[in-house]
Parts: C-alpha cells; sequence; structure tokens
C-alpha cells in the first residue's frame, strides 16, 4: 500500500508541487530500479541475519518512505521511493524462504500464489482509502496514515522471529559466491532465461496499468474518485485470480502454460486500455481493468513458485533474481511508457506496443511448454 499510494493520488500530488502527472512513472520506477540492488543482495542477509529479521527491515524502510515523502516537497517524494526500494527487493526471497520448506510440492505454486495476495491487495487498498484521503485532508496526511499498520506489523513479526529464524547462520559470509552470484543461474539454464525474460515484460505492463491508471482515466474525462475505484477493480482482480493460477499450476505441474497464455491475455487487455475515453461506458472500463488484474497482476505468485521449481535447494537466490527481473521490468517500462506517451500524445499506441511484447514472450513460453 506504501508503494501503490503515490500513484492513486498521483494527480493530487503533481498537482500540488507543479509537475506533469505522468512523472509518477518515475517514482514506481525508482522504487523497483534501487529494489533490483535489494533483490540480489537480501539472500545473503536472509542466510545470515534470518528472513524475519529481513522482512522486519522491509517494514522500516516503509515507515521512512512515508515519513520522509510526506515532509518535503518533490526532492521528498524522490528520496522515499529511494529509501522504500532499499529494501523492497527482499519481500520475495523472504517469503520463499520461509514458505517453501513448510509447504507440500503439490501445493507451492497455491501457496506462494496467496502470499502474493498481498501485493494487489495493498493496491486495493491503495485505491480505495487514499483518493478520499487525498480530497478530504491533502495527499500528505493520507501518507501519514499508514504509518500506524507498519509500527504494529514491525513489532508483531517479533513474535515469532526466534523460531522462524532458526536455520540463520550467523557466521555465513553475506556475499558468499558474490553479489550477482543469483545471476549465475542464468548461465546454467535456458528454462530460467526464457522465464525471465517473460518476468521482465509482464512486470512491466503490470506497473504501467498501476501507474498510469488514474492519470489516464482522469485525463480521459472520468474523475479521481471513478478513476481510483477503476484502480482498485484491477488490484481486487489480481487477489482473487492470483490462487486460482496457483491451483491451476499446480494441478497441471507447471506454471509455464498458464504464464503463457497469461501473457496473450494481458496484451488483450492493454490494446483495449489504450483506447479508454470519454464515450466508454463506466463498466466497460471496469471490465477491461479487471482483465488486466487477472492477467498482468495476476501472474506473479506462479512466476515466484516456476522459479523455485527450477532451482530446488537455490530457491531463495533464484527468487532474488526472479524479483530483480521483475523490478527491472518496473523500473524501465512505466518510466519509457510516460516518456512515449508524451512524444506521441496519446496512450493507444503505447499500450498496443507493451501488449505486443507481452504476447511474443507469452508464446515463447507456450513452445518451451509443448
Amino acid at each position: 500500500m506504501a508503494a501503490y499510494s503515490i500513484p492513486a493520488a498521483a494527480p493530487a500530488v503533481a498537482r500540488d508541487l507543479g509537475v506533469d502527472g505522468t512523472l509518477v512513472g518515475f517514482f514506481i520506477s525508482t522504487v523497483y530500479g534501487v529494489g533490483i540492488v535489494s533483490a540480489f543482495v537480501s539472500p545473503g542477509f536472509i542466510h545470515r541475519f534470518g528472513a524475519v529479521r529481513v522482512g522486519q527491515a522491509v517494514a522500516v524502510a516503509a515507515l521512512i518512505m512515508l515519513l520522509v515523502a510526506s515532509s518535503d516537497g518533490l526532492a521528498g517524494v524522490a528520496l522515499g521511493a529511494v529509501l522504500l526500494g532499499l529494501a523492497y527487493g527482499a519481500t520475495a526471497p523472504v517469503a520463499t524462504h520461509l514458505l517453501v520448506p513448510r509447504t507440500p510440492p503439490t501445493a507451492v505454486s497455491l501457496v506462494l500464489s496467496i502470499r502474493q495476495v498481498g501485493v494487489p491487495l495493498g493496491g486495493v487498498l491503495g485505491g480505495l482509502i487514499v483518493p478520499p484521503l487525498v480530497l478530504t485532508f491533502g495527499w500528505r496526511p493520507a501518507l501519514l496514515v499508514q504509518v500506524v499498520p507498519v509500527l504494529l506489523l514491525l513489532l508483531l513479526l517479533e513474535l515469532p522471529r526466534r523460531r522462524w529464524d532458526a536455520d540463520r547462520d550467523p557466521d555465513r559470509r553475506l556475499f558468499q559466491g558474490g553479489v550477482l552470484q543469483p545471476f549465475s543461474l542464468l548461465r546454467e539454464s535456458a528454462a530460467l532465461r526464457r522465464l525471465s525474460c517473460a518476468a521482465f515484460v509482464y512486470s512491466g505492463m503490470q506497473l504501467c496499468f498501476v501507474a498510469f491508471m488514474t492519470v489516464h482515466l482522469t485525463g480521459a474525462g472520468f474523475d479521481l474518485i471513478h478513476a481510483g475505484q477503476a484502480l482498485a477493480v484491477y488490484q481486487v482482480s489480481g487477489v482473487v485470480s492470483r490462487p486460482i493460477w496457483g491451483w491451476l499450476a499446480d494441478r497441471i505441474g507447471s506454471a509455464r502454460l498458464p504464464l503463457a497464455l497469461l501473457g496473450v491475455a494481458m496484451a488483450i487487455a492493454a490494446a483495449l486500455a489504450g483506447q479508454f475515453g470519454p464515450a466508454w461506458p463506466y463498466a466497460a472500463v471496469l471490465g477491461v481493468c479487471a482483465l488486466g488484474g487477472a492477467t498482468a497482476s495476476g501472474y506473479t505468485g506462479i512466476a515466484y513458485a516456476e522459479y523455485a521449481r527450477l532451482a530446488g535447494p537455490r530457491r531463495t537466490e533464484a527468487t532474488g533474481l526472479a524479483s530483480s527481473m521483475m523490478f527491472a521490468g518496473s523500473m524501465l517500462m512505466p518510466a519509457l511508457f510516460g516518456v512515449a506517451v508524451k512524444a506521441l500524445g496519446g496512450y493507444g499506441a503505447v499500450y498496443a506496443g507493451i501488449g505486443m511484447l507481452a504476447a511474443l514472450v507469452g508464446l515463447n513460453l507456450a513452445r518451451l511448454s509443448r
């Protein structure tokens, strides 16, 4: 929710700071760009200090981001994005390290997909709660409200910490095998290379939807409340669909074919989203947002499960690799999307372009599955 609050409040933030609303793409890009670094280095910290302790560090980073981003102008928002990114990349390796050993192999995709529900659920809260708070109190108080649940989470994680971190190795070197050790997995596995290409494009698509939805819809004639609700529908669809895709992948025995089909479906959603305009019925807008959420937002749980399945005992490092590839897409594609929209003067061709990329990497995964 902390990461998605700035995009949800983007029109008000842009108006208050006197900048173009499309610059919200650079906030998201900064969070995920810095997150690439933490995704790579987090496995070493997890093995040495424990997954729960690293998870608490993520909560501290979210807390600092909320305080800094609301305390100053554009510089504060930018610094907040950097601070959040410094720990954000550790979230998935923490979860995989804790959950996979405690999960039957026939349910790993489902369990990791349920865990990934937290991501769009945070977006749902951002889309539903932040815009009304912004209109009533302003965007800075809308950020500060979130300090209380972050503090509560930080304290609650201390309760199971000793038990859940029993496998930590205090004598382990932080960067055993080098800082870029997770990246070596790409050299060793063609399947991981193809999966990483899909993860890059799919995550970029996901964040383009999230970062630009409110700006796009308010520019197309919808008010901020309706735009925020559309963003919430997108996120709710991601929440509902993730366990479904996880269950399906477990029944098939591999996530590659579902991942391939999701790439084609999100391409259709992107092509339709690029045509949003004042003549569109609001129900049709919500339908497209639901399709986009179920595909571009719904894929991550089964992707992490596939990384863990392919990497075996190196699952924590593989999840760091997965996060870095997803964050790279999330960093580059929204920023390029914003530049392209400004250069072309509209969203249609840009959405069509990223949709074509998603379809291509999806078909590549389908060929590997066959």
